[in-house]
């Protein structure tokens, strides 16, 4: 009969403790059927599932184990496992795996507890937690706010008793804890992503254009009212675009310069964006707002692709026209499709970021649809919301860590 044994060993981090352990086993020709590794703070947390070979006693093993771990100050347990469990264990591997992402300035115990809790209740196994963002100073350290980004990944593995009740649940504890909470199929697609694409206003800078340029034809309230019940879908999109629009007649072309000179990146635009292209991603503007800051956008940060709506101008004035087809909700949703299709890229592997109601075709086209800090509506239509953390926090989601980031910055030095 088959002997499997679970090996675990904890205690002070130190270089060789692994090559001790295994080494062990080697010389009693054991296989290894699982391992894992973790180090929090300096201490160590080893498991290996090992398979003693038929015919051989286990004792000897065991005891040079012991004396090793001894001598290394480590604690060792080992638990025999039933070669029936050990089968159904690993019928398993079938099964959905997920990835459960929390996004905050700081993770507390409370929002995982929550968490865990639902992961729970669905009847989900977790198989790991890795933490992908960096070491935090403890409070008093003076640190920049916007500098400050948590992210925990849990792995999970099984399929909810009730999906549409889970995702309620995570909705409700990123509202009242201050959490984002992403929750993805673990595909070959959700770690090869390769197409970014982007709305503009209030996502990759902070202000909606046509509001500021409202302000500077004088019309900015009615211009303003009208834009806010459009991103909360009161609206037909097309019908109060050329409304505001038209209430632009007679502004001078100056007034365009003159806002782009205020206008400000989203907080992690850049980081965003640099590592993006460090990694070899493609990115897109698809926008409800003009091709002129657009394209100032697109030399600014390196954009490939840049689509919106061309602001009629003559005589050096607005003319309160829009040349060509509206960029709407269903045109941003068609040139998602046309760009992933001309770079040979499957819908599976785009991701799409926006804020209001005119955004939602283009999410739910793309693979990952992120709502960014957007309006209620969008957060519960969209696939993922992020409204704790600024757009670098996009990299967690595909799984980015931050040292990897810093290593990019490095080759790039």
């Amino acid at each position: 009969m088959r002997e499997i044994l679970l090996l675990q060993v904890s205690g002070e981090d130190k270089p060789g403790l692994t090559a001790a352990f295994t080494g062990i086993m080697a010389s009693y020709g054991l296989n290894i059927l699982d391992v894992g590794q973790a180090v929090i703070h300096d201490t160590l947390s080893l498991g290996i599932l090992m398979e003693v070979p038929p015919g051989m006693e286990s004792s000897n093993a065991l005891k040079d184990v012991l004396f090793e771990a001894h001598k290394l100050g480590t604690t060792v347990r080992f638990r025999p496992i039933d070669p029936d469990d050990y089968e159904h264990w690993v019928a398993g591997q079938g099964k959905d795996r997920h990835i459960i992402t929390l996004l905050a300035r700081k993770i507390t115990a409370k929002q995982l507890a929550e968490v865990a809790n639902v992961i729970a209740e669905n009847g989900l196994n977790i198989d790991s937690i890795n933490r992908l963002s960096g070491r935090v100073h403890l409070e008093g350290e003076e640190q920049d706010e916007e500098g400050i980004r948590a992210c925990v990944e849990i792995s999970v593995r099984g399929t909810p008793a009730d999906s549409s009740t889970m995702r309620a649940a995570f909705l409700r504890i990123a509202n009242e804890h201050n959490v984002d909470i992403a929750f993805q199929l673990d595909s070959a697609f959700r770690r090869h992503r390769r197409l970014v694409a982007f709305d503009m206003d209030s996502t990759l800078i902070r202000s909606e254009v046509i509001d500021e340029l409202a302000i500077e034809a004088g019309v900015g309230d009615q211009v303003a009212e009208i834009t806010e019940r459009a991103m909360r879908g009161e609206l037909d999109f097309n019908a109060s675009f050329r409304a505001r629009v038209a209430l632009l007649k007679g502004l001078d072309e100056g007034a365009l310069e003159r806002v782009r000179e205020r206008l400000q990146l989203t907080e992690g635009a850049q980081r965003l964006i640099s590592t993006l292209k460090s990694l070899g991603y493609r990115t897109a503007i698809l926008s409800g707002g003009f091709t002129w800051f657009g394209n100032w956008l697109k030399e600014l940060l390196g954009i490939d692709y840049v689509y919106a709506n061309e602001l009629e101008i003559q005589d050096g004035c607005v003319t309160g026209n829009v040349v060509g087809k509206i960029v709407n909700g269903e045109r941003k949703a068609e040139l998602l499709k046309e760009t992933a299709a001309q770079e040979g890229i499957r819908l599976e592997q785009v991701v799409a970021v926006g804020d209001g109601a005119n955004d939602l075709p283009m999410l739910g086209t793309a693979g990952l649809g992120i709502a960014f800090r957007a309006k209620p509506l969008v957060k519960e239509n969209a696939g993922q919301a992020i409204s704790t953390l600024g757009l670098d926090g996009i990299l967690y989601l595909i799984g980015v860590r931050d040292k990897d980031q810093m290593e990019l910055v490095k080759q790039t030095e």
